[in-house]
């Protein structure tokens, strides 16, 4: 189980790298946004390449910080009932959906979208559009990001598993402190206060 924990660990540091780098996206998917946005306000010209990037970071965005969300514990769930049950039963429940749902939908996705990038790639499938992009760069994110997200499936399964065992902590427990919301406010409080003085 040891050897299986290290394996988590170096699971969970790919992703987090991954995710982290991902971040970047946004800002550089808002400068371009931004960028387009007064081009085409200034000069009343718009380009169609502009536009589709935009997609393509957004794309990658939500494709490669999914397993970092997962990692995190901050994906959607029914907190409704699995914030009743005790830390053992989530983890049953999480190893179910594991490994009933995750996985497989993974293994669907990327059993489906290996040709199609494959085809994309071959042909050097460009946008249907004028000035438009190459396509395969974003259909290349499918495999990459579904790789990831099935790698951390299994990371998270063998954390369920060894906090059944006893072998580490319960990995469903948030950290202690102030969520990112609580720590906004706590700014904007700040801030206010420093106006008012």
């Amino acid at each position: 189980m040891t050897l299986l924990l290290k394996l988590s660990q170096l699971i969970d540091w790919l992703n987090e790298r991954v995710g982290k780098g991902a971040f970047w996206l946004v800002l550089l998917m808002t400068v371009i946004s931004a960028g387009n946005a007064t081009v085409r306000f200034i000069f009343n010209y718009s380009s169609n390449g502009l536009l589709e990037i935009q997609w393509y970071l957004f794309a990658a965005v939500f494709i490669l910080c999914s397993p970092y969300t997962l990692q995190k514990n901050e994906h959607v769930r029914i907190d409704v009932v699995s914030g009743k049950l005790s830390p053992r039963s989530q983890a049953v429940i999480d190893i179910i959906g594991t490994l009933f749902f995750l996985l497989p939908m993974v293994i669907a996705v990327l059993w489906l979208s290996l040709p199609l990038v494959a085809d994309s790639i071959k042909i050097n499938e460009m946008s249907a559009n004028a000035g438009g992009l190459i396509r395969w760069p974003v259909k290349i994110l499918l495999p990459i990001g579904f790789t990831l997200l099935a790698l951390q499936g299994i990371s998270e399964l063998i954390k369920r598993v060894a906090f059944l065992a006893g072998l580490i902590a319960d990995p469903n427990s948030k950290a202690a402190g102030p969520t990112p919301e609580e720590e906004l406010a706590a700014a904007i409080a700040a801030a206010k206060a420093k106006e008012a003085k």
